[in-house]
């Protein structure tokens, strides 16, 4: 059953979203971050590039041509990915396919519609069985 994580409180949710990247990548997994507008793909491809400017996180879109041999994926197909390891969402929804993840790593901000909707997915979550872990930001736990 996959491992579901909520992060919630989070400052900056393209910033923790590019931490857990990191982390899943200097783990040796694979990581999709789940994001389903093109506007918004291309926000995370650049503040991924863009951010922490001594460190690499080789990510690409999901379209891209080497997106089977890229560890980091920003999109919304999961087939795209060469191992089903981490899905990171930043969607309102939950990911239709989120199962076939080892595990889901839930990016919350700290305002109201973001906050609201992600009790609605935390919900789902849990009405499905899911035991769910939490994480607060703004404690640094």
């Amino acid at each position: 059953m996959t491992r579901i994580t909520f992060y919630f409180n989070a400052a900056s949710k393209l910033d923790v979203a590019r931490k857990l990247a990191n982390k899943v990548f200097q783990s040796g997994q694979c990581a999709l971050v789940y994001v389903t507008e093109a506007e918004k793909q291309r926000v995370v491809d650049e503040a991924f590039w863009t951010a922490e400017h001594l460190s690499f996180l080789p990510h690409v879109r999901c379209e891209h041509p080497q997106a089977s041999e890229t560890p980091i994926l920003i999109g919304a197909d999961p087939d795209a990915l060469a191992s089903a390891d981490v899905l990171i969402n930043l969607s309102a929804d939950p990911p239709a396919f989120f199962g076939r993840f080892e595990r889901l790593l839930e990016v919350v901000g700290t305002d109201d519609q973001d906050r609201e909707v992600a009790r609605q997915r935390y919900r789902f979550f849990k009405e499905r069985g899911y035991a769910l872990e939490t994480h607060d930001l703004a404690n640094g736990n």
